[in-house]
């Protein structure tokens, strides 16, 4: 599961472009309790999203012209310049080029084959969010991709990152987690899109999973905020009880409720 104990190749960072940065503001702190401080006029709108004073995500408000409203999962590199290089050598996308944020770090946003956006971010100042793997915080991310071995190789020449199948009723699962790191610090899969699940996806795309108390607790807060419930609270064995959701503008996240760990 994620952790703040941040290596290579592993998320350390998200944030979400909204529309209406006012309008997330108030649906998250309802749902999550989360507060937002501005990072300052000098950070164009940009904030950070906080639990308890600790940081959990980034947010901002965002023209049509950059997207649609979404939330973006940044992975740890060393080198953002380097990494963005190897995503072009990969025949992925460079949409942001490696910038420094204010001497807080360097950050990039790319694209892999498939086009799906994801970030990096090269700790500075600030080594990433302060909490994770707890309520109200990030503790999973997916990757619903149409092609799993193509995922898996761009991700491993990107960023290092390791897959295998772990098996559960009815199938298996693809894990990921940085290399040679172990099975200790997957924080992550990836789904294959295909047919009629590659339409109720809305095509490729990271998603980023909050952990919560009471899933379905959550969910019927999301809809009373103005949120829409993309897959009802589910129990999948082994995992926890999971949501999709959205929020009020249509930027995609889920909420689980883990099992705790047996032994």
């Amino acid at each position: 599961m994620l952790t703040t104990r941040f290596v290579d190749g592993a998320p350390n960072w998200i944030d979400v472009g909204s529309p209406d940065i006012d309008g997330a503001v108030s649906f998250y702190g309802g749902l999550f309790g989360w507060r937002f401080q501005s990072a300052g006029p000098e950070a164009g709108g940009y904030g950070f999203f906080q639990l308890d004073g600790k940081t959990v995500a980034g947010g901002m408000q965002t023209t049509p012209e950059q997207g649609p409203p979404s939330w973006t999962v940044y992975f740890q590199s060393s080198d953002a310049q380097a990494t963005a290089k190897a995503v072009e050598q990969a025949h992925g996308t460079v949409l942001f080029q490696p910038m420094d944020v204010m001497g807080q770090g360097h950050m990039a946003v790319l694209a892999d084959k498939a086009g799906v956006p994801f970030g990096v971010w090269q700790p500075g100042q600030i080594k990433g969010v302060d909490l994770a793997g707890e309520p109200g915080s990030l503790s999973w991310v997916e990757l619903y991709t149409p092609d799993e071995a193509a995922a898996a190789a761009f991700y491993q020449q990107v960023l290092g990152l390791e897959t295998s199948a772990v098996s559960f009723p009815g199938g298996t699962y693809t894990c990921v987690n940085p290399a040679g790191a172990g099975e200790d610090t997957m924080f992550g899969g990836v789904v294959p899109l295909a047919g009629a699940a590659a339409e109720a996806e809305g095509g490729p795309h990271w998603l980023p999973y909050f952990e919560v108390e009471d899933a379905d607790a959550v969910v019927a807060r999301a809809q009373e905020l103005g949120g829409t419930v993309r897959s009802p609270a589910t129990d999948m064995e082994g995992a926890g009880r999971i949501a999709k959701l959205a929020d009020p503008y249509g930027a995609r996240f889920a909420v689980i409720k883990s099992t705790p760990p047996q032994g």
